[in-house]
């Protein structure tokens, strides 16, 4: 039935994003378009679920079809648009530092154990244990946008882009800074640390309190950051879980 092949119709889309994603990446001078090809396929990858519980259709099929498409769209691309961004330091590091520029394929290589891993292990129906891959992404093509802004002549509450982004290319987009985070979010994505879900069951305050807390908080982050808040949001839900793990214990 067509109705059973709906939620890989949206699963293959996502693939189809990560695909274009590495396409513009090398062919076209629009550096912040593959990122926003990764924006897509998070969007896509959301709705494949979404419509897979609606139409309550549950197919092996369809799960490893998500992996192998995450595994393009949250690993392959993210890693290869976080090694653009290392072109400068590349050219003009030394010769024994070249292999640095490499790390970042890390996030492809682990990002892909993460998904064998997910699919067999039965303790994250709610939550999970490591980094999500769409999280992890997210991070790293937020890098390629917040660059591209710093080129236009917009203001956020009356400070120009260009000024924030000096203060967040001082903090976080310098190369050694960027090496060091792949190497530590790569690892987070298959370290054994229980990290929550935002899947909602109800919306009961009591049994969502840290969901509508990160939630609440991600919002204020975007009105007063706008995108210079992406990677900070997702520092905030690594930090917010290891909190709740800590209280919990």
């Amino acid at each position: 039935m067509i109705k059973n092949q709906i939620p890989n119709i949206i699963t293959l889309m996502n693939l189809l994003c990560g695909i274009l994603s590495i396409y513009f990446l090398y062919n076209e001078s629009i550096f912040f378009l593959p990122s926003l090809f990764v924006v897509l396929g998070a969007i896509f990858d959301f709705f494949d679920g979404m419509s897979a519980r609606a139409l309550k259709i549950n197919s092996n099929i369809g799960k490893e079809l998500d992996s192998l498409a995450d595994i393009v769209t949250f690993g392959v691309a993210p890693s290869l648009i976080t090694i653009s961004l290392l072109k400068d330091f590349h050219s003009s590091c030394l010769i024994f530092e070249n292999f640095l520029v490499y790390i970042p394929l890390l996030i492809a290589l682990l990002s892909a154990y993460r998904l064998a891993k997910f699919n067999i292990d039965s303790r994250q129906t709610n939550s999970f244990i490591g980094l999500p891959t769409p999280a992890n992404a997210l991070f790293w093509i937020s890098l390629p946008i917040i660059s591209n802004i710093e080129k236009t002549s917009l203001y956020l509450w009356g400070i120009p882009f260009k000024e924030l982004y000096s203060f967040m290319d001082k903090a976080l987009i310098n190369p050694y800074t960027i090496i060091i985070l792949s190497l530590f979010m790569s690892i987070l994505l298959v370290a054994n640390l229980p990290l929550f879900s935002l899947k909602f069951k109800n919306l009961s305050w009591k049994e969502n309190k840290d969901k509508f807390i990160f939630l609440i908080i991600s919002l204020l982050l975007i009105i007063a950051l706008n995108f210079f808040a992406i990677p900070i949001i997702i520092i905030v839900y690594i930090i917010e879980s290891l909190i709740i793990n800590i209280t919990k214990k």
